[in-house]
């Protein structure tokens, strides 16, 4: 006689699978947005407040990397500093801190400062296709017809955004374009580098050291004390939304969708982030934007999807 499945249970398992999905998806979008939100944030400042990127960024990662850090050196210090007990973890440390999260974020702000929050973020998603032609180059392998798709969607996005389709002059300003692209890179390095790190310890505590160290260095290169802006209750009211909701929040939501529905998933949901910055750029900032830049952010956000598509048999 054959067992059947208790149809009670199956019952409660699809349910809680299903509400397992709902948060994690809910998670990414939230934490998406939130990314989004925090460069128009940004942006308000460096239009309206006389903050400029090198004041901004080592206060925004500092701090955000001591509160984080913080945090599990309470909950348990010994784990919290068993990142530097091997010369190659403190090696991975550095590079993913200075090289990574540094220059993408630095740069990333940048260029918002130099154009505005919805182009930037839009240029920095650039990262995964350059991701893919450097994991190709690296690993000598021969490019997936999906990657090839992905990349050349991505070079004629970012020819529109910078030329609006006219070859010879440009839409977007060389330096913004420039700092851009070099975001991009930063990702694709903040992408890469952390691997090994992230198998051994829980990723927040990566992104603690990451942040605290790219703070610092970046805070004894551009001295943002000699670029103080005048300090006043709306001034600090953003900066704490960046801080606490662009910078802690948005990536621990971000994190925790990850646990839940797999990176390729969460990092589908948290596309939301061009959007966001781009909408609230218009609502907000009340910036304006051609169908040409429109076409070009469509054409680098999709790079994201053919990425993440399933391969044929």
């Amino acid at each position: 006689m054959t067992e059947r499945g208790n149809p009670d249970m199956d019952t409660k398992k699809n349910t809680k699978e299903a509400s397992k999905k709902t948060i994690g998806i809910l998670c990414a979008l939230t934490g998406g947005m939130l990314w989004g939100i925090s460069g128009v944030c940004g942006q308000y400042l460096f239009q309206n407040k006389g903050v400029t990127a090198t004041w901004l960024v080592p206060i925004r990662l500092t701090s955000a990397g001591l509160f984080l850090l913080l945090y599990f050196l309470l909950r348990d210090h010994k784990r919290a500093l068993s990142v530097w007990k091997e010369k190659r973890n403190a090696k991975d440390i550095l590079v993913y801190a200075i090289a990574g999260m540094m220059l993408c974020q630095y740069s990333y702000f940048q260029t918002i400062e130099w154009s505005n929050a919805g182009t930037a973020t839009v240029i920095q998603y650039l990262g995964p296709a350059m991701t893919v032609v450097y994991i190709c180059i690296s690993e000598r392998q021969r490019p997936k017809r999906k990657e090839i798709l992905a990349v050349l969607l991505a070079l004629c996005g970012i020819f529109l955004i910078a030329t609006h389709g006219k070859p010879g002059s440009l839409a977007l300003s060389g330096r913004a374009l420039g700092m851009g692209l070099l975001s991009a890179v930063g990702l694709v390095i903040y992408t890469i580098k952390p691997r090994r790190l992230l198998a051994q310890f829980p990723s927040p505590l990566v992104l603690a050291w990451g942040m605290l160290i790219g703070g610092i260095v970046l805070s004894a290169v551009m001295r943002p004390w000699n670029h103080m802006p005048q300090i006043d209750a709306e001034l600090i009211g953003v900066l704490l939304v960046i801080i606490c909701l662009g910078t802690m929040t948005s990536f621990s939501l971000y994190l925790h969708s990850v646990s839940l529905i797999g990176p390729v998933q969460a990092g589908l949901y948290a596309c939301i982030e061009p959007v966001a910055a781009t909408v609230f750029s218009v609502i907000w900032m009340k910036e304006t934007f051609v169908a040409i830049d429109l076409l070009g952010f469509v054409l680098i956000i999709a790079t994201v999807f053919v990425l993440a598509a399933p391969e044929k048999e």
